[in-house]
């Protein structure tokens, strides 16, 4: 991987899935957020519900070579986690592949210029009830 660090600290991840605005791939999700470093840092996870240890590694393996094809195209100082779904180890790795070089690099490249927003939502502000008058 050219410009990409691996993503690796809890915290991290659990900022991602908090702050950064997603998209679906299809058979994955992808969580972008700025980081402001001369370089992307990239996360897999694939969770038990995508069965056993074979099938993980499978899934992780197939995420790992589809980003290795967009990660020319991606733009840099990019936060990156994509998570799979159950039904990505029984595909082939084109079929991620080619959303991910799509879809993928269009949400990160809105992200990276701030067309698509990311970060905490602003909280409602609590209008007080005004008091009526009598006459």
């Amino acid at each position: 991987m050219l410009f990409t660090l691996k993503l690796n600290r809890n915290a991290d991840f659990q900022r991602l899935y908090r702050l950064g605005a997603f998209c679906s791939l299809g058979s994955a999700l992808l969580y972008v957020l700025p980081n402001k470093l001369p370089y992307n840092r990239l996360g897999i996870t694939a969770g038990k519900k995508i069965g056993n240890a074979v099938k993980r590694n499978r899934a992780k393996r197939i995420i790992r070579a589809a980003y290795t094809e967009a990660e020319k195209l991606a733009p840099v100082g990019l936060d990156l986690v994509i998570v799979a779904r159950s039904e990505l180890p029984a595909q082939s790795s084109v079929i991620l592949t080619k959303a991910l070089c799509t879809k993928g690099i269009r949400h990160m490249q809105g992200v990276g210029s701030g067309e698509i927003p990311s970060g905490k939502p602003q909280p409602h502000k609590k209008t007080a009830a005004k008091p009526q008058q009598k006459d």
